[in-house]
């Protein structure tokens, strides 16, 4: 099917968007023209944000609070049930021979990551992207069982190894961004393994940029598995939104947080969000926003819920690497420098208020997996009947 649009359309809006931080950098930064800490990779500590604000606190644990209600009674925001019929369980196929795989990968995995044992050398430094993986194809596994033989491996391994090559462009773009808001996260193990080089650390770094994308799918895969859950968000208000204004939106605010960069340190997570979508939708290419104007919320809600949910393995995995201190054995350890809410740590370095921001991360990795199909030309659907174009 030939393109109704040229691929120049798609490629240069988003490099004005990778562009833009520079030109504002020149401006916000006259001695070195660029934000303390750039290019210095893995990212490293930059400086202490401003501490904690309790006005923003209240405001943004309150709006996150809506959040929760509006998606445990979505009737009471305008949404109309769905009949819809139990799946049988003569529907579930059994567990494929990859799932068990992938759980005993898992478990080694994080027994080392998380016990620091040196018993097999130098692997505990490597443990974090064949941990990953073997999570991935656990997961997968879930999902072949709860869609009657379909999962992303078993019917569209192209598509599961796309999104591993997308993942590791796609997180080292965003890693990008993040200088310009002066670290909300940085990495203080990755110049502390003395046994690495650091051409090693940046390989292992690479490597496990693959694994975002892939997880946040397949758990996208198993939600939509769930029948109830998928029409619970099916039938909503209808909200169409100007593609153009969006990506207009989204340059100024990426133009700006160079400026002021913990005022405007989310602009990362939805400023750079609405710029892909905008573009795409301004191109008539479907997003879930395309869905959303039908009133159609489910696949937005459930990409976002796909993610929180796997942050949460993330973020509990990657505290017990590093908690206690010593041994330092994980590379990969990041902890979060997040301006105002930086408090309430529950078992992760994610304060407990910061995990809200994997919500448009989700839309966001999605929407740059549908303009990379769309530049690239590869098959973008995850689901076994997706409607998504």
């Amino acid at each position: 099917m030939p393109l109704k649009f040229s691929r120049s359309a798609l490629v240069f809006p988003i490099l004005m968007m990778a562009i833009l931080p520079l030109i504002a950098s020149w401006f916000a930064y006259p001695q070195t023209h660029l934000p303390p800490g750039f290019a210095v990779f893995p990212p490293l500590f930059v400086e202490n944000p401003p501490g904690f604000n309790l006005t923003i606190f209240v405001l943004l644990a309150l709006a996150e609070i809506a959040f929760i209600v509006f998606l445990i009674f979505p009737q009471w925001f305008g949404f109309k049930k769905l009949n819809t019929q139990l799946k049988p369980t003569t529907d579930y196929a059994p567990l494929p021979a990859w799932f068990w795989l992938g759980l005993i990968v898992t478990v080694f995995f994080l027994w080392l990551m998380w016990s620091r044992e040196t018993v097999f050398g130098s692997l505990v430094y490597y443990a974090f992207t064949p941990l990953w993986w073997g999570f991935i194809f656990t997961l997968d596994g879930v999902s072949y069982r709860l869609n009657n033989g379909y999962s992303l491996f078993a019917k569209r391994p192209k598509t599961l190894l796309i999104s591993a090559i997308v993942s590791l462009f796609g997180w080292f773009f965003f890693e990008y961004f993040d200088y310009f808001a002066l670290g909300n996260w940085y990495y203080p193990n990755s110049n502390q393994t003395p046994s690495l080089s650091h051409a090693t650390v940046v390989c292992l770094y690479l490597i496990a940029y693959t694994t975002v994308w892939p997880a946040i799918f397949e758990w996208y895969t198993i939600l939509n598995a769930f029948p109830k859950l998928v029409a619970r968000y099916a039938k909503g208000p209808k909200i169409s939104l100007s593609g153009k204004w969006m990506m207009y939106i989204s340059f100024a605010l990426i133009f700006a947080v160079v400026f002021w960069p913990y005022p405007l340190f989310w602009v990362m997570w939805v400023g750079t969000m609405i710029g892909f979508a905008g573009l795409l939708i301004s191109l008539n290419i479907w997003t879930p926003f395309t869905a959303l104007a039908q009133g159609n919320w489910s696949p937005m809600l459930l990409i976002a819920i796909s993610t929180i949910v796997n942050g949460f393995f993330w973020e509990l995995w990657n505290y017990g690497s590093a908690n206690p201190a010593n041994p330092i054995t994980n590379p990969n350890y990041w902890k979060y420098d997040i301006p105002y809410v930086n408090v309430i740590h529950i078992f992760a370095e994610m304060p407990l208020l910061g995990y809200f921001g994997y919500l448009p991360f989700g839309v966001l990795a999605w929407v740059i997996w549908i303009w990379a199909g769309n530049v690239f030309g590869f098959n973008t659907r995850l689901l076994q009947d997706a409607k998504e174009h």
